[in-house]
């Protein structure tokens, strides 16, 4: 029974933070800083995620072979390479690492 609590105190979280989102002035959100900064949320928000999925295992810091994926892909960012490159790059360079090690 505590998963349904614990879904129900997520749910009700969920609905606050919107309802809070919500209630903020129009005033609060026209100022430069605030729209750079909103700008800027999802970026970092992603760069966080995608090093805590490349180098992080469990509880643990790990440097496999999705580190060299994430390499390629950047290396391809780089080199300007269209999205689609770019994934696929990293696939194909995190297979062939697993591959021979």
């Amino acid at each position: 029974m505590t998963i349904w609590i614990a879904i129900g105190l997520t749910a009700v979280g969920c609905y606050l933070a919107k309802l809070l989102g919500l209630l903020v002035p129009a005033g609060v959100l026209e100022r430069p800083l605030v729209q750079r900064l909103a700008a800027l949320l999802p970026v970092a928000l992603l760069a966080a995620l995608t090093a805590q999925q490349t180098f992080a295992d469990g509880q643990h810091l790990v440097l496999d072979a999705r580190a060299a994926g994430l390499a390629a892909a950047a290396l391809a960012l780089v080199l300007r390479a269209p999205f689609l490159v770019v994934v696929g790059t990293a696939v194909v360079v995190t297979a062939v690492v697993r591959v021979l090690f």
